[in-house]
Parts: structure tokens; C-alpha cells; sequence
């Protein structure tokens, strides 16, 4: 399947306007990638996640993109859940034995690979990191992190999501939840994410004269950043939830005991794992909706996908933040081509973009809206 066709349906809109995908990844190439050359026809193994979530789909569409530019190769490889941590492990190890010109990775568990990054080190194999990050990776391990500003990306969801419920929580007459599901707390990205989203939620609760309080999971209740009050005595509580393994239907199940709180005003998916477990959840409880002065609980999702674009689309969702999947696979194989070549290269952070049912055709906006 080619590239254009790939993406043709989520950019319609920036083509009428006479942009494509390949126009938008010629004006965002970073200067240390521009009129980069592979030195050989290099080969790379790319670790992803799992291939339950079409956000790999684009990922894998950036990398092809990336390799054709640049006359090289790539084999995509990744377990069937991103739980199964051990595959993945056991994958990397693979491909460090055949000692490729360079390895990318976006790992499961960050700590599950920081004896493979060791090894990586020793044998002089270059590793770019996409999607996650590892903060501690073995000195020199990592040539190039290719990620989202998580931390960032999950602020803007609050920041959102906060805009259209700041008057019932002002207004409550007694204590009020917010809901977040993360599908894990191992991975980086994902952890940074929740955080991000629970740090920038509490100080603008705390900048409306609001004590907040974080509960359930125990990582992300002792991540959080400025919590000042008890489960018991706080205005607000943020109730974090993460499922026992990373599906879909575990992540329902999580939503929906959230969501069954009548004191329950909003819910967070912090991927298209959790955002679509939230809406599985909805399917039964009916509770979600764009309209908090009417009583409908604000829901906001993370990453793309045609369920999670749906509900945006039609309220369900009060809208979403999307990364670039497609971009992260792109820049990647850039990377790992000039890490090949024996260049020093510097991070390629990229944003998180809010979207709602205003702005998904516009064309800073739909490039990253992947199927």
C-alpha cells in the first residue's frame, strides 16, 4: 500500500488546500536531517510497541516514507500486545546479535532494555528512540530520542478539558472527581503523559482556590506535582486508574468504575488504548458529552484513530490531543541514517496537538489525524 494512499483520507482537507503529507514533512525536516545521504544502504531493525493500534500503522508509513528518501531499509517488528513485555525484550536481543547499523526503539517497559542499551553501547550500535524516551539509559547508549513532549502533551489536555469545566467545579456543592486512565505505568511516554495531564490540572484548580488530591494508582499519586489535600478533604479529586494488562476492555472496566461515580465530572484516556476504553465504557453508562452545564460528563481522548475521531466528531468526546505518529517513523529512520553515518545529532521533540470538532480539517491538524 503506498504512502499517499494511506493517508489520503485524514488530510483531504490539506490537499484541497494544496498541501500533502510529503509537503508537510519537507517544511518540518530538522536542519541537522537536511541533505542528509545514507553513506551504504543500511538496514534497520525498528522496535514497536505492539501492532494492536493503527498509531504504529503510521508510524510504519513515516518510516517507508523516510527510507524511500533516503535509499535505505527497515524491518518493523514488535509483540502482539504491549504488554507482552518479554517478546519485545527478546526481540531486541535478536537484533543486537546481528549487529545492524542502527536500532530503533520504542520500548514497552523502559527498564526492561537497559541491558540490550549496554550492549548496544559496547558493540558501537546506534539507537534512536521513538514514541518514548529512557531516561536511564546507559551513558552513550542513545543517539537520538524522537518523542512527543509528553509532559506537554498532557497539559494541553487539561488545560482543554479544564476551559469547559471550570464552572461546575466552581459552582459544586460538594467534592467533584476527574478521571484519568493510563493503559500502564511502566512506559515513559505514557508516564510523563498522566503526569503532565495531573500537574497542569492541579495548578489550575489550585489557581481557582481549589485543594486537589490525587488517588489510585500509586505511581502517578506520588509523581504528582503540588497535591494539598486528602482523598477525604479535597474539592477535587483526580482518580487514576491502571489496568492490570494494556486492552482495550481492561481499560473499561477501569473507566466504567470511575465513570459510575455520580460525583464524577470528567475522564482523561491518555492513549488510544485507555481514550478507546473509556468509550466502551460510555457505551454502557451513556454519560459522556461536550456540554458540562447540562450535566454531561467532559470526556477527552489521546492519539487519533476513526473510534476516537467519531467521538469527537459527533460530542461524545469533548475533543482529543494527537501526536504525529507518522512523523516520529519518519524522523527515526532520518536519524538512525545520520547516527549510521557517524553523525552527532540532537533530540527531535514534537508536540501534541489539541483537535476537536472545529479544527480537524485544518491543515496543521489533519496530517496527524491517522486511521
Amino acid at each position: 500500500m503506498n504512502f499517499k494512499k494511506v493517508v489520503a483520507l485524514s488530510i483531504c482537507a490539506a490537499m484541497v488546500a494544496g498541501m500533502s503529507a510529503s509537503t508537510v514533512m519537507a517544511a518540518d525536516l530538522p536542519d541537522q536531517f537536511k541533505d542528509l545521504k545514507a553513506n551504504e544502504a543500511y538496514e534497520f531493525p525498528m522496535m514497536v510497541k505492539s501492532f494492536q493500534s493503527t498509531y504504529w500503522d503510521a508510524a510504519q508509513e513515516g518510516m517507508k516514507k523516510a527510507a524511500e528518501e533516503l535509499g535505505v531499509t527497515y524491518t518493523a517488528q514488535g509483540p502482539n500486545s504491549e504488554s507482552d513485555i518479554a517478546d519485545q525484550v527478546n526481540m531486541v536481543n535478536t537484533a543486537i546479535a546481528s549487529n545492524p547499523a542502527g536500532l530503533g526503539l520504542a520500548a514497552c517497559d523502559t527498564s526492561s532494555v537497559l541491558d540490550a542499551l549496554k550492549d548496544c553501547a559496547d558493540k558501537g550500535i546506534p539507537v534512536v528512540t521513538f514514541d518514548t524516551g529512557i531516561a536511564d539509559a546507559p551513558e552513550g547508549s542513545i543517539a537520538c530520542e524522537v518523542c512527543t513532549d509528553n509532559a506537554q502533551a498532557g497539559s494541553v489536555a487539561a488545560e482543554n478539558m479544564y476551559n469547559a469545566i471550570k464552572d461546575v467545579v466552581a459552582n459544586a456543592d460538594g467534592q467533584v472527581v476527574i478521571g484519568e486512565v493510563n493503559q500502564d505505568a511502566t512506559a515513559q511516554n505514557i508516564q510523563q503523559r498522566g503526569g503532565g495531564f495531573i500537574d497542569k490540572m492541579i495548578e489550575l484548580l489550585q489557581a481557582d482556590g481549589k485543594t486537589v488530591a490525587v488517588a489510585g494508582n500509586e505511581f502517578y499519586v506520588n509523581a504528582a506535582k503540588g497535591a494539598d489535600a486528602t482523598e477525604a478533604d479535597a474539592d477535587v479529586v483526580i482518580q487514576v486508574a491502571v489496568p492490570a494488562q494494556t486492552t482495550v476492555e481492561l481499560c473499561s472496566n477501569e473507566a466504567q468504575a470511575i465513570l459510575s461515580k455520580e460525583n464524577c465530572i470528567a475522564i482523561f484516556g491518555s492513549n488510544q488504548t485507555a481514550a478507546e476504553g473509556v468509550l466502551a465504557a460510555n457505551a454502557n453508562l451513556n454519560v459522556l458529552g461536550s456540554d458540562a452545564a447540562n450535566g454531561d460528563v467532559i470526556g477527552v481522548g489521546f492519539d487519533a484513530g476513526s473510534i476516537i475521531k467519531a467521538a469527537v466528531q459527533d460530542g461524545t468526546f469533548l475533543g482529543a490531543v494527537t501526536q504525529s505518529p507518522l512523523m516520529m517513523g519518519y524522523y527515526a529512520i532520518y536519524a538512525l541514517t545520520a547516527a549510521a553515518n557517524g553523525q552527532e545529532l540532537e533530540d527531535v521533540p514534537t508536540d501534541g496537538y489539541w483537535y476537536d470538532s472545529t479544527n480537524m480539517d485544518d491543515e496543521t491538524i489533519a496530517p496527524n489525524l491517522y486511521d
